[in-house]
């Protein structure tokens, strides 16, 4: 396959040798980050402050990833839960201070990544040592083959009969690969159909897979809780 380079904020990933094969990670469930797609994050617990500081210090790369979907949240001596095998790697672009002990920071993800273990590094927040998947540096084929009239309506479907709303006018003018990713992370599903959208083998499959979890929830009659999607 043909490699390309990933791009986050002003940083050139020519390949998976180029992203840290041990960075902090911050576990949040239901959370979503995609290869070129923007996650903003409110930080305010300490630890994660710290987080932030060591990663602005560094390479400036922070791993999402979700709790592992079969652990409670704490262990039974109190300790951390499991994580899931496969997050994202995301370069922080943009940080700002609120004023009241907050850190309002932008992840753009740079790859998935398979967690390898975690690393005994004495910090408050964890850190795993991690393998970045060489899928995402490798030119993605099933792009042109996305049925997207099948997943705007469908996405169109769920947004009305939940009462919820979104910029049509971008979703209608982005690209394949951008349009999937930035549902995939918008859409209000939970860790599990979150975890599924983030493995995904590719665009081809991450739509489908799209599809397939909103057509199921429209059967069970969706969130029906009002929000807004931007």
């Amino acid at each position: 396959m043909q490699e390309r380079a990933l791009k986050a904020g002003n940083a050139h990933y020519a390949d998976a040798s180029a992203v840290p094969d041990q960075i902090p990670v911050f576990p949040l469930a239901g959370a979503l980050l995609l290869p070129g797609c923007r996650l903003p994050l409110n930080i305010f617990e300490p630890r994660y402050i710290a987080m932030v500081d060591h990663a602005l210090a560094g390479a400036r790369v922070i791993g999402m990833i979700q709790p592992d979907l079969g652990a409670h949240e704490d262990g039974p001596t109190g300790t951390e839960p499991a994580l899931s095998a496969i997050g994202c790697a995301g370069r922080v672009v943009s940080f700002a201070e609120s004023g009241d002990g907050r850190y309002l920071i932008s992840l753009v993800g740079i790859c998935r990544f398979r967690c390898r273990g975690e690393v005994r590094a004495g910090t408050p927040f964890r850190q795993c040592r991690i393998a970045p998947l060489g899928a995402d540096f490798e030119a993605d084929n099933s792009t042109g083959r996305i049925d997207r009239a099948a997943l705007l309506q469908v996405f169109q479907a769920y947004l009305e009969a939940n009462n919820l709303e979104a910029d049509w006018d971008s979703i209608r003018g982005a690209a394949n690969d951008l349009l999937v990713n930035t549902l995939s992370m918008m859409a209000p599903f939970g860790p599990e159909e979150k975890q599924a959208l983030l493995e995904a083998a590719d665009l081809k499959t991450r739509a489908e897979t799209l599809v397939a979890v909103t057509e199921l929830s429209l059967a069970r009659g969706g969130d029906r809780s009002p929000s807004s999607l931007q």
